[in-house]
């Protein structure tokens, strides 16, 4: 095997561990926990970003086994996050395949529509199967700082794509 086809598959895949990574540690809580108010979705920008520019880095199974792990280990209903992620999987598949062009102002109003259908999905499901509960105002923030941090996540995976991956988008 050749070092740069290795090299490349490292690349290719570092959206994938990180995914893996963010579900396995609890890295939105520790914010929570050092900030009262700021908390953000990071795993539902990286799914939708690269659902939306590069399918084939990350496969819907691999989504959903994260979601699994991410139940686990945050102690929710096991697949509420899993069905919460294939949502935003299917809107981005959606927009993939509707649209010819894309820009940071198209992805960022779509993905605003990802995560109110996600989030509606994720919080109801929550609410009617287990005993957790969330206040309005954390939910609101969350859904603020996910979305006011999206172009920004946007513009760092771009370049992590041009740099590591190389090609345009799918």
């Amino acid at each position: 095997m050749a070092k740069g086809s290795f090299v490349s598959k490292i690349y290719n895949s570092g959206p994938l561990i990180l995914l893996y990574y963010l579900c396995i540690s609890e890295v939105d809580t520790n914010f929570e926990k050092i900030f009262e108010f700021f908390t953000l979705n990071f795993q539902i920008i990286l799914i939708y970003f690269w659902v939306l520019k590069r399918p084939e880095i990350m496969a819907n199974g691999h989504i959903f086994l994260a979601g699994l792990i991410n139940d686990v280990v945050m102690g929710f209903p096991l697949g509420i996050s899993s069905l919460s992620y294939l949502i935003i999987i299917f809107v981005g598949t959606y927009v993939r395949n509707k649209s010819v062009n894309t820009t940071i102002a198209s992805d960022w109003f779509t993905f605003f529509m990802a995560m109110v259908f996600s989030n509606l999905l994720f919080f109801s499901l929550l609410n009617n199967f287990s005993d957790l509960s969330f206040s309005l105002t954390k939910i609101g923030y969350n859904m603020f700082f996910t979305l006011f941090m999206f172009p920004i996540f946007w513009l760092i995976f771009n370049l992590y794509q041009l740099s590591f991956i190389g090609g345009r988008d799918a």
